[in-house]
């Protein structure tokens, strides 16, 4: 009695110099980005891609027209009526607004605030982050422990105390009182995210800077924080964002000398009406800085949020 032996498995061999098809968009090896731009040809994507976009810029358009309608025309229609009748606009609400308010204070004392406590916030979270990554020293996961705790810890509750700390120190209604409120309650989240960057760095990289003679600050700067350029970016951006428009702690530390934008609008608001001719013009010039540093920031943004998605 005779055995068949199976027929072994016939392979297919690949011509040499034929380039490699790429796998099919829906593998799990196909990389994130080549599958959000396969997914984002279809028609049907992209019409709803673009209705959200649409719906997300009415309002900015609507405040933009409303900033440009003269005070008589706010009272009898809606902004709408503008796009029929554009002759209608006019530069007359900015004109009043920059010439004969208190907005360009309030709009140099919102760059006083937000810069500085940006500034502070992303250099002593990039220092700590570093430090808490790499460095060696009695009591540093409990510190760092301790640091991420702070990060449920609410805004509201340390009004009263730190406005009665500020208040014994003489720093209560002044912009440094603002600043330093602001870089409190950013660093739990900067230090956190600073460090688990600093820890994607290869520790190979890092020893071969030391063997060369290098020490801690060297390496920190220029090693470590080049390479956390788009975590840096990121962090600028929520910062600045978030103090930028802030009015609860500018309504509450800062003081008639030194409010903000977001404070002084609020101020303008009526009982039963709004002082649509500074508050429109006032909004916008407050969302024209924002949007700014988001465009010049844009790159390094983008690649932080996309670091790891691509192996």
């Amino acid at each position: 009695m005779t055995t068949t032996q199976p027929a072994p498995p016939t392979r297919t061999t690949t011509p040499a110099g034929t380039a490699k098809q790429p796998a099919p968009a829906g593998r799990p090896g196909v990389p994130l980005t080549t599958r959000l731009a396969v997914l984002t040809r279809h028609s049907l994507v992209q019409a709803v891609l673009i209705v959200a976009a649409v719906a997300w810029l009415v309002p900015t358009v609507g405040l933009l027209i409303s900033s440009l309608r003269p005070k008589q025309l706010t009272a009898t229609g809606g902004w709408w009526t503008a796009l029929t009748r554009p002759a209608q606009l006019t530069l007359q609400n900015y004109t009043a607004l920059l010439g004969g308010s208190d907005v360009p204070k309030a709009l140099w004392n919102t760059v006083l605030i937000s810069v500085p406590a940006t500034l502070l916030t992303v250099a002593l979270a990039a220092t700590a982050g570093y430090a808490f990554a790499w460095m060696r020293f009695p009591g540093r996961d409990g510190v760092f422990v301790a640091v991420v705790g702070l990060l449920v810890v609410p805004v509201q509750v340390g009004l009263i105390p730190v406005a009665k700390l500020e208040g014994a120190v003489g720093l209560f209604g002044t912009i440094p009182g603002v600043v330093l409120f602001h870089v409190g309650y950013g660093l739990p989240f900067a230090v956190f995210l600073m460090r688990n960057h600093f820890l994607e760095i290869p520790a190979e990289l890092l020893e071969a800077a030391r063997v060369d003679g290098c020490g801690e600050w060297r390496i920190f700067r220029t090693l470590a924080l080049p390479l956390a350029a788009p975590a840096v970016a990121s962090l600028c951006i929520f910062q600045f964002l978030w103090v930028w428009n802030d009015m609860l702690v500018a309504l509450i530390f800062a003081g008639n000398d030194s409010q903000p934008l977001t404070v002084y609008l609020q101020s303008q608001m009526r009982q039963f009406g709004s002082n649509m001719d500074i508050l429109a013009p006032g909004a916008f010039l407050s969302l024209l800085v924002p949007v700014a540093v988001f465009l010049c920031f844009q790159r390094f943004f983008v690649q932080g949020a996309m670091a790891g998605s691509v192996k």
